[in-house]
């Protein structure tokens, strides 16, 4: 494994109880970070971060609360003084049906965790990192924000509206040392598989020229090096990690 350096540095990684949040802790971790464990699912939240170690502390939040999140943000500093790094990482899959057959309800729940989620909890973290001078932001997204996935437009359109807030904010914070930029992974064997289709899920591997998903611990690797000083002039950009399935 490759070091990176992130020691004194203090992150916030949304959805850290499981799969790419847990190995993007953990990866933190090892890299010198103390990480707070943003998770709606505190029990598993808690348990993770005992086998991962003392330098992480869960906070039970739910990303599309508003006021939640800033009681987060707020103890977050209180625990560790400071929050120099965001990984938005929260996120469902939804249910796979066509356009026509999905329900308004469900379309809406998934742009509210995955797209409305990631905006309020920048809107709470920037503010610090600005009065910081420094933070650098890594938001998860996916290659069906890029191409569009069948029967998953609301995840392929959460995740494209993600990509396009990654842009923005990056424009905006340029000129902070506040660096702002996205993962576009191919899928991973992760609980989001749970929500999927088993016809979904060969659909997206069949897509993979490596022929296989990508590991939890390769996107780790990327967001940890997004995640550090060395990143310093990358910003409002689109890391790809799909094993050759991105033609752009």
């Amino acid at each position: 494994m490759n070091q990176i350096d992130l020691n004194g540095r203090v992150a916030v990684v949304t959805g850290g109880a499981q799969g790419f949040g847990r190995a993007i802790a953990e990866r933190f971790v090892a890299s010198g970070a103390k990480v707070a464990i943003w998770d709606f699912d505190a029990a598993l939240a808690e348990k993770t971060a005992k086998e991962i170690g003392d330098n992480t502390k869960v906070f039970k939040v739910d990303v599309t609360d508003s006021a939640g999140v800033e009681e987060a943000r707020d103890a977050t500093l209180a625990a560790f003084g400071k929050i120099d790094i965001l990984v938005n990482n929260a996120g469902i899959a939804g249910v796979n049906k066509p356009v026509w057959e999905t329900d308004l309800g469900e379309w809406r729940k998934v742009l509210r965790i995955n797209l409305d989620g990631p905006f309020i909890v920048c809107k709470a973290i920037v503010p610090v990192m600005l009065q910081q001078k420094y933070g650098r932001i890594v938001n998860i997204a996916s290659i069906a924000g890029k191409e569009g996935n069948p029967n998953a437009a609301h995840y392929s359109a959460s995740k494209a509206g993600l990509i396009a807030l990654t842009k923005s904010l990056g424009k905006e914070l340029a000129a902070h040392d506040i660096l702002v930029n996205a993962v576009t992974p191919a899928a991973a064997k992760t609980a989001i598989f749970d929500q999927m289709t088993q016809q979904h899920i060969d659909f997206m591997l069949s897509k993979i020229p490596k022929a296989r998903f990508v590991l939890v611990e390769e996107l780790a690797a990327m967001v940890a090096w997004l995640a550090s000083e060395d990143c310093a002039f990358s910003t409002g950009a689109v890391f790809d990690i799909s094993g050759g399935r991105a033609t752009y």
